[in-house]
């Protein structure tokens, strides 16, 4: 079953895509003067940025789309929603020391991606069904 590609689901997806892209040059660019900046592992921002690469290019694909399917969908939004979970996580377990600035950075994109998940989930809990 597919959902209907909205205008406010396209604009989602794109915005999560050019969001995400954009983080992941930032990471992977600038893992190295980061690193210190934030008291983050320079290879978890490098590598959390070559992560989000085929994510970025998977969501303009689906963003393309006339209709997008309902499980792919689903996907998008358990992906953003594991990030986001993961990200508190690596705070809250203390597997990562950051600075207040280098914590800050992991709430805010935490949140970020945790928004876009909710927003991506609105068409599949309203069953914007493609006809």
């Amino acid at each position: 079953m597919n959902i209907e590609m909205t205008p406010f689901l396209r604009s989602t997806l794109y915005a999560d895509a050019v969001m995400g892209a954009v983080a992941a040059a930032v990471t992977i660019f600038g893992a190295g003067p980061l690193a210190p900046l934030l008291m983050l592992p320079q290879p978890l921002l490098f590598w959390a940025g070559v992560a989000l690469v085929p994510i970025a290019v998977f969501l303009v694909v689906m963003a393309r789309r006339p209709a997008v399917p309902r499980g792919w969908l689903r996907e998008i939004v358990l992906v953003n929603a594991a990030w986001a979970v993961a990200s508190i996580g690596l705070l809250a377990f203390g597997l990562v020391q950051p600075n207040a600035l280098g914590a800050a950075f992991v709430v805010l994109q935490a949140a970020a991606v945790g928004l876009f998940a909710a927003l991506e989930a609105l068409p599949l809990r309203r069953g914007m069904v493609a006809a």
